[in-house]
Protein backbone atom coordinates (compact mmCIF):
# COMPACT_ATOMS: atom_id res chain seq x y z
CA UNK A 1 0.00 0.00 0.00
CA UNK A 2 1.68 3.41 -1.23
CA UNK A 3 1.01 6.48 1.12
CA UNK A 4 0.36 9.80 -0.97
CA UNK A 5 2.41 12.18 0.75
CA UNK A 6 6.43 11.85 0.79
CA UNK A 7 6.93 12.28 4.49
CA UNK A 8 10.89 12.17 6.19
CA UNK A 9 10.90 8.78 8.34
CA UNK A 10 12.66 9.83 11.62
CA UNK A 11 15.69 8.15 13.02
CA UNK A 12 15.47 5.80 15.70
CA UNK A 13 16.43 7.43 18.93
CA UNK A 14 19.14 6.17 20.59
CA UNK A 15 21.64 6.75 24.00
CA UNK A 16 19.12 8.18 26.82
CA UNK A 17 16.31 8.89 24.11
CA UNK A 18 16.20 5.15 23.46
CA UNK A 19 15.95 4.68 27.63
CA UNK A 20 13.00 6.73 28.02
CA UNK A 21 11.17 5.53 25.12
CA UNK A 22 11.51 2.23 26.18
CA UNK A 23 10.73 3.20 29.73
CA UNK A 24 7.03 2.20 29.46
CA UNK A 25 7.74 -1.39 28.40
CA UNK A 26 9.39 -2.13 31.64
CA UNK A 27 6.45 -1.22 33.48
CA UNK A 28 4.06 -3.55 31.31
CA UNK A 29 6.67 -6.18 32.18
CA UNK A 30 6.46 -5.16 35.85
CA UNK A 31 2.94 -5.77 35.31
CA UNK A 32 1.78 -1.83 35.83
CA UNK A 33 0.50 -1.73 32.75
CA UNK A 34 -2.70 -0.48 34.40
CA UNK A 35 -0.88 3.66 34.99
CA UNK A 36 -1.49 4.03 31.56
CA UNK A 37 -5.40 4.34 31.19
CA UNK A 38 -5.88 2.54 28.03
CA UNK A 39 -3.97 5.03 26.20
CA UNK A 40 -0.63 2.24 25.76
CA UNK A 41 -0.61 -0.92 24.79
CA UNK A 42 1.78 -3.54 24.29
CA UNK A 43 1.72 -5.32 21.42
CA UNK A 44 4.00 -8.55 21.08
CA UNK A 45 5.07 -9.49 17.16
CA UNK A 46 7.01 -11.97 15.86
CA UNK A 47 10.47 -11.35 13.98
CA UNK A 48 9.73 -11.72 10.50
CA UNK A 49 13.13 -12.73 9.79
CA UNK A 50 14.38 -14.11 13.08
CA UNK A 51 11.21 -15.85 14.54
CA UNK A 52 11.77 -14.29 18.06
CA UNK A 53 9.16 -12.83 20.19
CA UNK A 54 9.16 -8.90 20.20
CA UNK A 55 7.21 -6.35 22.13
CA UNK A 56 6.48 -2.77 21.62
CA UNK A 57 4.46 -0.12 23.59
CA UNK A 58 2.19 2.38 21.03
CA UNK A 59 -0.06 4.71 21.68
CA UNK A 60 -3.83 3.72 20.97
CA UNK A 61 -5.09 6.46 18.45
CA UNK A 62 -9.00 5.24 18.46
CA UNK A 63 -11.16 2.42 19.82
CA UNK A 64 -13.31 0.56 18.40
CA UNK A 65 -16.85 1.25 19.74
CA UNK A 66 -17.54 -2.01 21.98
CA UNK A 67 -14.03 -1.78 23.02
CA UNK A 68 -12.64 -4.48 20.95
CA UNK A 69 -10.30 -2.99 18.58
CA UNK A 70 -7.41 -0.31 18.94
CA UNK A 71 -6.15 1.45 16.04
CA UNK A 72 -2.47 2.40 16.41
CA UNK A 73 -0.18 4.90 14.12
CA UNK A 74 3.20 3.90 12.99
CA UNK A 75 5.05 7.22 13.80
CA UNK A 76 8.05 5.68 12.19
CA UNK A 77 6.22 5.00 8.87
CA UNK A 78 5.85 1.49 6.88
CA UNK A 79 9.70 0.91 7.98
CA UNK A 80 9.43 0.32 11.07
CA UNK A 81 9.81 -3.40 12.37
CA UNK A 82 6.40 -3.98 14.43
CA UNK A 83 4.70 -2.49 11.17
CA UNK A 84 6.56 -4.92 8.79
CA UNK A 85 6.27 -8.34 11.30
CA UNK A 86 2.69 -7.66 11.78
CA UNK A 87 2.52 -7.26 7.71
CA UNK A 88 4.38 -10.95 7.87
CA UNK A 89 2.30 -12.23 10.71
CA UNK A 90 -1.50 -10.43 11.09
CA UNK A 91 -2.29 -12.56 14.49
CA UNK A 92 -0.74 -11.47 17.34
CA UNK A 93 -1.35 -10.73 21.15
CA UNK A 94 -1.78 -7.47 23.35
CA UNK A 95 -1.53 -6.20 26.42
CA UNK A 96 -3.71 -3.15 27.56
CA UNK A 97 -3.74 -2.67 31.05
CA UNK A 98 -2.93 -5.88 32.74
CA UNK A 99 -5.44 -7.75 29.89
CA UNK A 100 -4.21 -9.95 27.12
CA UNK A 101 -6.05 -9.91 23.57
CA UNK A 102 -5.43 -11.81 20.85
CA UNK A 103 -5.85 -9.77 17.65
CA UNK A 104 -5.74 -9.38 13.64
CA UNK A 105 -3.63 -6.39 12.27
CA UNK A 106 -5.99 -4.97 9.80
CA UNK A 107 -3.83 -2.16 7.69
CA UNK A 108 -6.14 0.86 7.15
CA UNK A 109 -6.03 2.96 3.62
CA UNK A 110 -4.75 6.15 3.08
CA UNK A 111 -8.64 7.45 3.41
CA UNK A 112 -9.39 5.98 6.72
CA UNK A 113 -5.74 7.49 8.36
CA UNK A 114 -6.93 10.81 6.95
CA UNK A 115 -10.37 10.66 8.28
CA UNK A 116 -8.83 8.71 11.94
CA UNK A 117 -6.41 11.62 11.81
CA UNK A 118 -8.94 14.50 10.87
CA UNK A 119 -11.23 13.20 14.81
CA UNK A 120 -7.35 12.49 16.56
CA UNK A 121 -6.45 16.32 16.05
CA UNK A 122 -9.37 18.19 17.86
CA UNK A 123 -8.74 15.66 20.31
CA UNK A 124 -4.89 15.70 21.11
CA UNK A 125 -3.95 18.86 19.03
CA UNK A 126 -0.50 18.89 20.90
CA UNK A 127 0.00 14.95 20.46
CA UNK A 128 -0.87 15.06 16.81
CA UNK A 129 1.21 18.23 15.69
CA UNK A 130 4.35 17.07 17.36
CA UNK A 131 3.64 13.59 15.67
CA UNK A 132 3.33 15.77 12.24
CA UNK A 133 6.32 17.65 13.05
CA UNK A 134 8.75 14.93 13.63
CA UNK A 135 7.66 12.82 10.18
CA UNK A 136 7.92 15.88 8.78
CA UNK A 137 4.60 16.49 7.42
CA UNK A 138 3.53 20.60 7.68
CA UNK A 139 0.22 21.20 9.45
CA UNK A 140 -1.13 24.38 9.98
CA UNK A 141 -3.68 23.63 12.67
CA UNK A 142 -6.78 22.96 10.13
CA UNK A 143 -8.62 19.72 9.83
CA UNK A 144 -7.51 19.95 5.75
CA UNK A 145 -3.69 19.80 6.84
CA UNK A 146 -4.42 16.65 9.71
CA UNK A 147 -6.02 14.69 6.83
CA UNK A 148 -3.02 15.26 4.65
CA UNK A 149 -0.98 13.95 7.25
CA UNK A 150 -3.30 11.10 7.92
CA UNK A 151 -2.97 9.98 4.43
CA UNK A 152 0.87 10.07 4.90
CA UNK A 153 0.71 7.95 8.24
CA UNK A 154 -0.05 4.42 8.17
CA UNK A 155 -2.48 2.93 10.33
CA UNK A 156 -3.25 -0.49 11.97
CA UNK A 157 -6.39 -1.50 13.35
CA UNK A 158 -5.99 -4.57 15.69
CA UNK A 159 -9.14 -6.61 16.46
CA UNK A 160 -9.61 -8.62 19.44
CA UNK A 161 -11.20 -11.90 18.41
CA UNK A 162 -11.74 -15.63 20.48
CA UNK A 163 -10.34 -18.36 20.62
CA UNK A 164 -6.64 -19.65 21.20
CA UNK A 165 -3.77 -17.05 21.62
CA UNK A 166 -1.45 -17.50 18.52
CA UNK A 167 2.20 -18.16 19.08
Amino acid sequence: MAYDTPVHRPQRPTGWRRLIARSPLLLFRAGLGWVFGGRLLLLHHTGRLTGLDRRVVLEVVAHGPDGDSWIIASGFGPGADWFRNLRARPKTVVQVGTRHHAVTAHFLTPEEGAGIMARYAPRHPRLARRLCAYMGVPVDGGEASFREAGRAIPFVRLDAHTGPRPR
